[in-house]
């Protein structure tokens, strides 16, 4: 089975470039397409500098979607936004006071790749970060889901008027270039001995659970076309966390999730769409805020499955709902609220006009 790679390469435009992040993306793309994926062959999704969130998002998400093993490169920078301080890549027009909605926000990485199955996701990451986010990630790691492999290093800030340089990212394509792609720990250990004169910074290097973890059957199901199996086997979950943990703890709402996706993979878009909106209002009723990443991405989801749904009654209800936490969760894109409002009055029947 062929397998998928994603490079993004991203730092601002102009003096807040703190590493020349596209310039390793030449190296990497000299790379046969099955030794970056360790695949026989591969399709390879290429991202430099790119300047929209939403851009780096559609890609993440295709490339989540496809069967077969999926290698992430990321070479970049680490910003935080004001208002949350929460990491995010900083893209070709990020700066400091536009991170929030310029910056690709980390936990779309976990968010997109969370479904996937045990074993077929690696990320390589080669990353510098600012003073602020530096000190954040000294004890604070980056989140890129429970089911993948993680390797790379953070930088730290580099010297005042000086560019970082992505060494670590260029070992590992020096490295694949001789054709071939060792075991991923040696392949890591092999790119960190070749940094040499500078602060290697924080090193990552983490597994995936093992194959007996609950997802890693719920994801076999959904690989055979079993979609209501993988329903049954997430709802025992789910019902087992709402006894031990209560009904809006994460670990019920992460199965929550899990069955909503599972609605989308199914092709069911009313169950899914009807699935986030009661994540999101549960978040909400815990007290959790508007803009808490988690609730966006509840509400984000929830609209764009609502998108899908054909039948125009089922659409107008879910609609109405959406209408409603809209109104209360309006997301990074502009607009969303307008376009629910817009949609709801082209799906109103004839004799109501």
């Amino acid at each position: 089975m062929p397998g998928t790679v994603l490079l993004v390469a991203g730092s601002p435009v102009g003096k807040g470039r703190l590493v020349d992040a596209a310039g390793v993306l030449p190296v990497l793309a000299a790379v046969a397409p099955g030794v970056l994926a360790g695949a026989e062959t591969a399709n390879v999704v290429e991202l430099a500098d790119p300047l929209e969130p939403q851009a780096v998002l559609t890609r993440l998400r295709a490339a989540a979607a496809a069967p077969g093993p999926l290698t992430v490169y990321v070479t970049g920078q680490i910003q935080l936004d004001r208002r949350q301080r929460l990491p995010h890549l900083a893209l070709a027009r990020t700066t400091p006071a536009t991170v929030r909605y310029t910056g690709f926000p980390w936990h779309w990485f976990r968010e997109e790749l969370r479904l996937r199955a045990p074993g077929t996701t690696t990320l390589f990451l080669d990353l510098h970060a600012d003073a602020e986010s530096w000190e954040l990630l000294r004890s604070v790691p980056l989140d890129c889901g429970r089911e993948s492999a993680v390797y790379g290093r953070i930088a730290p800030p580099p010297h005042r008027r000086s560019l970082g340089e992505p060494s670590y990212m260029k070992a590992v394509a020096t490295i694949l270039r001789s054709g071939h792609r060792p075991p991923l720990d040696q392949l890591h250990q092999q790119a960190l001995s070749r940094i040499t004169g500078e602060d290697v910074g924080i090193v990552l290097a983490a597994q995936p659970p093992a194959v007996s973890d609950p997802h890693a059957a719920v994801s076999a199901a959904v690989r055979a076309g079993r979609h209501a199996d993988a329903d049954g086997l997430a709802a025992r979950w789910e019902q087992a966390a709402v006894r031990a943990h209560g009904a809006a703890s994460e670990e019920a709402l992460h199965w929550t999730e899990v069955r909503a996706d599972l609605a989308m993979l199914a092709g069911d878009a009313a169950r899914s769409c009807r699935t986030w909106l009661a994540v999101a209002a549960a978040r909400l009723a815990a007290g959790q805020a508007e803009d808490a990443p988690a609730v966006e991405a509840a509400v984000d989801r929830a609209h764009h499955q609502w998108g899908e749904v054909r039948d125009p009654a089922r659409a107008r209800e879910l609609g109405a709902a959406l209408a409603e936490l809209r109104g209360r969760v309006p997301g990074r894109r502009a607009g969303a609220l307008d376009h629910v409002q817009q949609q709801l009055r082209r799906l109103q029947p004839q004799a109501q006009h």
